[in-house]
């Protein structure tokens, strides 16, 4: 691993942890050259179905492309980065274990409202708004309505 300070490449791991639901390890290091620390993320490579879209166009699963989906839908909310790093994890593995080549784009747009909903509300509710496109107050009425009838 090269230090991103001065790019030696004699680096010593400090601590390991295993972080999101044991499918990450956390390494902090420290670089020999020049004692800067910094922490790294080990995760297993392995591979996703593609995503066929709603024009039936087809590109490859992207995870910053779900992570910027569940950040922007709990900015401001009391939800842990952790707890959505736990919820892409769990969306992830379900992908993975359906063992299939292509997955809509729709079927993954379930599976974030079905996370978000467990982790907070409001950040559900905003999420549904931009997924299921409302085009009035009376549909997020109607959501709100839905949620509160499903313990």
């Amino acid at each position: 691993m090269h230090c991103p300070f001065c790019s030696a490449t004699d680096t010593k791991v400090i601590d390991s942890r295993l972080v999101a639901d044991g499918s990450q390890v956390r390494r902090r290091r420290e670089c020999v050259e020049c004692g800067e620390r910094y922490t790294t993320f080990e995760t297993a490579e392995l591979v996703m179905p593609r995503v066929v879209k709603n024009d039936a166009s087809r590109q490859p699963f992207d995870e910053r492309k779900l992570r910027g989906g569940f950040m922007r839908a709990v900015e401001k909310r009391p939800v842990s980065v952790e707890a959505v790093e736990e919820a892409i994890s769990h969306i992830t593995s379900k992908l993975r274990s359906k063992g299939e080549r292509e997955v809509s784009s729709k079927e993954i747009g379930e599976l974030v409202m079905n996370e978000l909903r467990k982790l907070d509300d409001v950040a559900y509710v905003r999420f549904a708004s931009v997924y299921r496109r409302f085009q009035d107050v009376q549909e997020f009425s109607d959501e709100i309505a839905k949620m509160q009838l499903k313990p």
